[in-house]
């Protein structure tokens, strides 16, 4: 059985939704926590996955979270034997530097349910579900990152112009969260408290606008995630 290994920084902030898609798409899914579980041992052939998750630390914070460069080590490995890389929030930041560009702190937090516009390339993706559902995504990230050479540009908002890229069909970042199970997301609340209280953010509308918009999100999300994985097959 192909195996997904997921690095995992926040034990709320799981595979979600992707979980599932793995199992049907026949992956065997298995955890790495950050700072926790060691890296030197994992190898990963290239039917594999590798996922990075999201967290709330800089990709750039090396000094003060050495287990980062194992996970760059790791990533940069799995694009060098072809394995495909899905990475999401922080992942997609630590994936973006792997391939060489640079991560910093954004002009502004976005934190909530908005939609991302496509591009033209990432209508041709399997993200161009989320337009023809009129689909939000929830976003929670302050942090962003140039686009990497060679990589296509697929979504953007106004604060964050590269919200998704894709290299090639077996590499894709995303800024935002498609994998998040909503009816789980009170996890996220509790979670991420301390955030909430300094941005200011109205945790009640927030819970409202998850219940508002969780049907549309676990179809799109499960759509999005079920067609790249499908696509790996072939690639």
């Amino acid at each position: 059985m192909k195996r997904a290994v997921a690095l995992r920084h926040l034990a709320f902030e799981d595979l979600g939704l992707l979980g599932e898609e793995l199992s049907a798409a026949r992956y065997e899914a298995s955890y790495r926590d950050a700072g926790v579980d060691g890296l030197a041992d994992l190898r990963l052939d290239r039917d594999d996955l590798l996922v990075v998750l999201g967290g709330p630390i800089g990709a750039y914070d090396d000094d003060r979270y050495p287990f980062l460069a194992d996970e760059l080590r790791l990533i940069e490995d799995s694009l060098r034997r072809e394995v495909p890389v899905l990475g999401i929030c922080l992942g997609a930041q630590l994936l973006a530097r792997a391939l060489g560009a640079r991560v910093y702190v954004g002009p502004a937090k976005e934190i909530g349910f908005a939609p991302v516009t496509l591009t033209a390339e990432g209508r041709a993706t399997p993200l161009g579900v989320l337009e023809r559902n009129g689909s939000p995504v929830l976003h929670w990230h302050g942090d962003t990152f140039d686009l990497p050479v060679g990589a296509e540009r697929l979504a953007e908002t106004e604060i964050t112009p590269n919200q998704a890229f894709g290299l090639g069909s077996r590499v894709l970042g995303l800024q935002f969260h498609l994998e998040a199970d909503l009816s789980c997301f009170e996890r996220w609340l509790i979670g991420h408290t301390g955030e909430l209280a300094a941005e200011r953010i109205d945790v009640v509308g927030l819970r409202a606008e998850a219940r508002q918009h969780a049907g549309v999100l676990t179809r799109s999300g499960r759509a999005v995630l079920k067609t790249w994985l499908d696509g790996l097959v072939n690639t």
